[in-house]
């Protein structure tokens, strides 16, 4: 998921170095019928770009789970939240 959103945010001119792209994913387990399944993955992206690209940051944020493998193998098994926290661009 992450290097699906970093493709898109590329393609609007936003830069995904290490220093300024990460993720922190969570995800619970339940026992559904005796059987452990992962239910939920819930995904906070941290990115500091510059303030004038924030609004393509968010655009990509809303579209890029159609483009990812990893979501569309799991859609609908597993319900998936994603977050974006933006920061200003270090100088």
């Amino acid at each position: 998921m992450m290097g699906t959103l970093a493709v898109v945010l590329a393609g609007k001119k936003i830069r995904t170095f290490e220093h300024l792209y990460q993720a922190a994913v969570t995800g619970d387990i339940e026992n559904v019928n005796g059987v452990l399944k992962i239910t939920r993955i819930k995904v906070h992206y941290s990115l500091k770009a510059p303030e004038d690209k924030w609004e393509d940051a968010r655009e990509a944020l809303e579209t890029y789970l159609p483009m990812c493998p990893g979501a569309q193998s799991v859609v609908g098994c597993i319900d998936i939240s994603h977050e974006l926290s933006l920061e200003p661009m270090p100088e």
